[in-house]
């Protein structure tokens, strides 16, 4: 069942969705932001992107969007041009890099636009219309918060809830990240996309809890911040920083029988070539894998 709302206030691999059916086209993502951290605009991250976490899948004439890093402002300019807009928002968490661009998301300013707005009540204990108003509206955004004229409604999600959109399924899951995070499994007509991050491996075995989520799924998208050299360097090590490796991504893709992996929430210190160099790893241990690129765009099901 349907959530009730709380409240309610103020291309490598890229495919051309234009030559795909119209059935495949009914199941599609976007990646509009895939960095990490934070925003990493410059010459030599051109080539993936810099902006921060931002995926949009249009399911079914219905428009999702998951997490609302600084990649949500560049999806704002193109919803400009669709207005009025209805959008469904899911947020895996709120640390800074998967927030900071929905102060600056242009089709919330506008009347008439109306957004709903899901994710977990944060362990403070706000609910999810407080917590938007107080630490992400308020406090961060340049524009008063009453310029806010789209209709937005809150809904509080808890870990391991099913619910439904119409006849998309959508089941969430426990992270392992700082503050906790939310996964993500989104289920139409019997195809599935999965959207893990942030989260971070166990070191002595698979996270159930994220092989449960993406079990069977079609396309899994995972946070890969590190090597494993990286997350185990003894002199920096990232043991414990809430994220994981592209390694660790291939492990749960296997063991969960996923069709597709999308590495995911790039290191800000790695660049277009450091990636280009990474992919071929990840292509030979997992041939069906793909590097999260900004503009790439994914049918879910083929």
């Amino acid at each position: 069942m349907e959530t009730k709302p709380s409240s309610v206030v103020l291309t490598q691999d890229s495919i051309d969705i234009a030559n795909l059916s119209e059935n495949i086209e009914d199941f599609v993502v976007k990646f509009w932001g895939v960095r990490g951290s934070v925003p990493t605009p410059g010459k030599d991250t051109v080539r993936y992107g810099g902006n921060t976490s931002c995926i949009e899948m249009k399911i079914a004439g219905k428009r999702l969007i998951f997490d609302g890093g600084t990649g949500i402002r560049e999806l704002g300019k193109e919803l400009m041009q669709e207005t009025p807009v209805e959008a469904y928002l899911f947020f895996t968490h709120y640390h800074w890099d998967h927030i900071q661009g929905f102060p600056l998301f242009a089709p919330a300013f506008t009347q008439g636009n109306s957004f709903h707005i899901y994710g977990a009540i944060p362990p403070e204990g706000e609910s999810m219309k407080q917590h938007f108003i107080d630490r992400i509206l308020h406090y961060n955004s340049p524009v008063p918060l009453n310029g806010m004229q789209a209709d937005l409604r809150f809904y509080e999600l808890e870990h391991g809830q099913k619910m439904m959109l119409d006849g998309i399924e959508i089941e969430t899951g426990s992270l392992n990240h700082p503050n906790t995070a939310m996964g993500y499994r989104v289920t139409w007509n019997g195809r599935t996309a999965v959207y893990c991050s942030d989260t971070e491996h166990f070191p002595d075995r698979l996270d159930e809890s994220v092989v449960h989520l993406a079990r069977g799924a079609d396309i899994l998208i995972y946070d890969a911040m590190y090597t494993d050299d990286e997350y185990n360097n003894p002199k920096s090590s990232k043991v414990g920083w809430g994220h994981s490796t592209w390694q660790e991504a291939i492990k749960v893709a296997k063991a969960a029988q996923v069709k597709r992996v999308v590495i995911f929430h790039h290191e800000p210190t790695h660049s277009d070539d450091f990636l280009d160099q990474m992919a071929e790893e990840v292509k030979e241990a997992f041939p069906m894998a793909v590097m999260a690129k900004e503009g790439l765009v994914l049918p879910v099901g083929i």
